[in-house]
């Protein structure tokens, strides 16, 4: 849904910002955007272990650089 904010006669920038911000938070539409990017569609067994093996490989990676002194 598109919010649609008309500058009146003699009104100042500030108010028009103002007065959009409200309307975009009295539509919902922003809280209606962040839930969806919040739900997440659930991971199979497998998926969560090869994820679980990469992020282990990356932190070993990065120890091994620290300990190195190239981080």
């Amino acid at each position: 849904m598109v919010q649609v904010t008309r500058k009146d006669k003699n009104e100042a920038n500030e108010n028009i910002i103002r007065r959009f911000n409200r309307k975009v938070l009295q539509s919902g539409v922003l809280a209606e955007a962040k839930a969806s990017m919040r739900i997440q569609r659930e991971l199979s067994k497998t998926e969560r272990r090869q994820k679980a093996i990469i992020r282990k490989e990356r932190k070993a990676d990065k120890m091994a650089k620290v300990r190195l002194g190239l981080r």
